[in-house]
């Protein structure tokens, strides 16, 4: 059984690692917005290299019960989200992530191998988002499944809320049916988590 996170600090932090076109700033908002729709206050932002396809983005997301008066990126986080799992190497992904932190990375590959390569002894969860992503929308877009292995592990967030939040901005972009099979890999990536 997974540990859920509680809100025992003051402000929860989270650190997205992606490419450019991979959705971590789009993931970043849903998981904000989702807690704001439960009360919560948040911040959501991305920071950018050059602004390209493929280049290193990194985005956070800090939620709170009260006020959140820093803006400076997070550099401590509570958990860290992988997207792209060739970003680990090349870029420190734990980098500040607590002992009890949790990484959770887009991969085929066991925790171990994970654990390996980042030199984080915590606790590592994967998820293939890539897999689910592909068989749910018939794309890689691992971002929203990355979402329901988030939600599982944490609980910092409800899977309705979330699932509320694609849809308000997916329904008109891409229609129902899209929209349906995006919140089905949600849903896929959510039960694969042991």
């Amino acid at each position: 059984m997974l540990p859920t996170i509680c809100f025992v600090k003051e402000i929860f932090e989270i650190r997205i690692h992606g490419r450019g076109g991979q959705g971590a700033k789009t993931a970043a908002q849903f998981i904000a917005e989702a807690a704001l729709d439960q009360g919560k206050r948040i911040q959501a932002f991305p920071e950018y290299g050059p602004e390209r396809s493929g280049a290193p983005v990194v985005s956070f997301v800090r939620i709170s019960d009260k006020q959140i008066k820093s803006y400076a990126p997070v550099v401590n986080p509570d958990v860290v989200m992988v997207i792209d799992p060739t970003l680990i190497g090349p870029v420190d992904v734990a980098e500040g992530l607590a002992k009890d932190g949790i990484l959770i990375v887009n991969t085929s590959e066991t925790a171990e191998k994970i654990k390996n390569k980042t030199k984080f002894n915590g606790k590592v969860c994967i998820v293939d988002a890539t897999k689910i992503a592909m068989g749910s929308v018939g794309k890689n877009l691992p971002n929203t499944p990355m979402l329901g292995a988030l939600v599982k592990i944490t609980g910092v967030v409800g899977l309705e809320s979330v699932n509320n939040k694609v849809k308000e901005k997916f329904l008109d972009k891409i229609g129902e049916e899209k929209t349906n099979r995006t919140i089905e890999g949600i849903k896929k990536a959510y039960d694969s988590i042991q």
